[in-house]
C-alpha cells in the first residue's frame, strides 16, 4: 500500500531564522539514507555527532532527532536531548540509549514513542522516503527550563525563545 501524500517542508524553514554553525557525524551523512543502525529494526543506536561554531553566549545544548514524513500531522520526535552543558560539543554513538551517563545534567524527554531514548527510523513500509533531522540547538540558558517529562512539543516551544543557533544534518529512510 502507498501513502501518496506531498512532502512535508522543512520544519526549519518555518521558525524564525537563527544563526548556524557545524555538525557532522560518523553515522549520518547529508541527505543520504541511514545506516541499519539508526533504524529501529536494525540497530536503534543514536548516531555519534560532533559540533563546533556555535554563536557566542551559548550555555546549553539541546539535541533533537525528528522526522517531518511520517504520516501524522505532526511530523514524528525520535529523540529529545536537553540541557547538554555547553562545553559538550560531541556524543559518541548511543548516546540516547537511555543508559549510561550523559554529560553534566543532560537528561533525555519522551519522544514520541514515550520513552525517554533515541527511536530509530521507522517508516511504515510501503510510505515515501522520511527524512530525518538530526539537530543541535545552541541555547541561551543554562537549562531549558523543562523536566523529562515534557512532550517535544513543548520542549521545541521552549526552544522558540531560547535558540542562539542551530546546526541541522539529515539522512533519509524507507523500507
Amino acid at each position: 500500500m502507498s501513502l501518496e501524500r506531498p512532502v512535508a517542508p522543512d520544519p526549519y524553514d518555518l521558525l524564525p531564522q537563527v544563526p548556524t554553525f557545524t555538525v557532522t557525524s560518523e553515522d549520518v551523512a547529508q541527505g543520504q539514507p541511514l545506516a541499519d543502525a539508526q533504524v529501529a529494526d536494525g540497530g536503534n543506536t543514536s548516531p555519534q555527532l560532533s559540533w563546533s561554531g556555535a554563536p557566542e553566549g551559548t550555555k546549553s545544548y539541546v539535541v533533537t532527532c525528528y522526522d517531518p514524513d511520517a504520516p501524522t500531522p505532526s511530523g514524528f520526535w525520535h529523540w529529545v536531548l536537553v540541557d547538554l552543558p555547553a562545553d559538550c560539543t560531541s556524543l559518541p554513538a548511543g548516546a540516547g540509549s537511555g543508559e549510561g551517563d550523559l554529560p553534566g545534567n543532560a537528561f533525555m524527554c519522551r519522544n514520541d514513542m514515550s520513552t525517554k531514548d533515541f527511536a530509530g527510523a521507522a517508516p511504515p513500509p510501503g510510505d515515501q522516503v522520511h527524512r530525518y533531522y538530526f539537530v543541535v540547538h545552541a541555547v541561551t540558558e543554562d537549562t531549558l527550563g523543562v523536566d523529562s517529562d515534557a512532550s517535544a512539543a513543548v520542549v521545541s516551544f521552549n526552544l522558540a525563545f531560547k535558540t542562539a543557533g542551530r546546526a541541522i544534518v539529515s539522512g533519509t529512510y524507507q523500507h
